[in-house]
């Protein structure tokens, strides 16, 4: 069996549990398979190996590596052909997509690799008001189901102060949670888009439901804000800056964190904060606990 075929077949798994959970009304494990799917659908897109496929594939397959929170599940079943028979299907896709440019989106430090990016004019774009494409949504999941003397958090993202926010294009969060070593406790979760930057702010106004209840976090755990926001010279969106927030910090009510230099340390081991100006990340906490 080629590497090809082998590959099809876990894509065609993906998308076979995904419909499955979503039929049987479980979304959060639907909403997984699917962004399973589309990671590993993008992830060929962008390969510079992926010369095993034409460009028409390619095309499909990054239509079917868009987000399906505005397809219905019998819409996502009409792409089953296509991703089981993807080297021979050559009809027109089954329903109407945005067309989303292909941008590489880069693990923590390794655009340290890459040529530094020249200093932007913190001054240009200050001062003005403006607002993101609506439409592109991020990976954020509902809240988990309550048990009883548990507790539960949403934090809403309110903003982050940044000197150069009105240089920043397509500026958006990944939240995760992650133990004392650096690994991930739960998913990581993506916002969407901010609404709006103004001044030295940009707005997201978005609340993320954090994925385990307080009480089951591990000792030393943490959750980590990465903003990131794409170059268009280089073509790839990178982490600008981070912060995180430790258990003791977990309290219902507003809350003001740090901001730190990249690439984003998980273990906490080496900080450096962004800037001495008085910027920062605004949350606001909620605690949901049924007695």
């Amino acid at each position: 069996m080629s590497d090809v075929t082998k590959t099809i077949q876990k894509w065609h798994a993906s998308f076979s549990k995904g419909t499955d959970f979503d039929s049987w009304g479980q979304l959060v494990e639907a909403i997984d398979e699917y962004q399973i799917l589309a990671r590993q659908l993008q992830k060929e897109v962008q390969s510079t190996n992926s010369t095993n496929f034409t460009e028409d594939q390619k095309v499909f397959k990054l239509n079917c590596s868009q987000p399906t929170e505005d397809f219905r599940l019998e819409e996502l079943k009409t792409l089953e052909p296509i991703i089981k028979n993807i080297l021979t299907y050559n009809k027109e896709f089954p329903f109407d997509v945005q067309p989303v440019p292909l941008r590489k989106i880069l693990a923590p430090g390794e655009e340290e690799n890459l040529e530094l990016e020249e200093e932007e004019d913190a001054a240009a774009g200050a001062g003005s008001a403006e607002t993101f494409p609506s439409q592109v949504s991020g990976t954020l999941l509902p809240r988990l189901p309550s048990e009883p003397s548990m507790t539960l958090l949403t934090l809403r993202i309110d903003k982050i102060g940044l000197k150069d926010a009105g240089q920043c294009i397509d500026p958006y969060m990944t939240i995760s949670v992650k133990d004392v070593n650096g690994i991930d406790v739960n998913q990581v979760q993506d916002t969407p888009l901010a609404t709006r930057k103004e001044d030295t702010y940009i707005h997201f106004s978005v609340e993320v439901e954090i994925q385990k209840h307080v009480e089951k976090l591990p000792k030393g755990a943490a959750i980590f804000f990465e903003f990131k926001h794409y170059k268009p010279k280089k073509r790839f969106t990178s982490t600008k800056c981070f912060a995180f927030m430790e258990m003791d910090e977990i309290k219902p009510g507003p809350i003001v964190i740090e901001l730190y230099r990249k690439p984003t340390d998980y273990k906490r081991k080496k900080l450096q904060l962004m800037t001495k100006k008085p910027l920062y990340l605004h949350l606001h906490q909620t605690l949901h606990k049924d007695s």
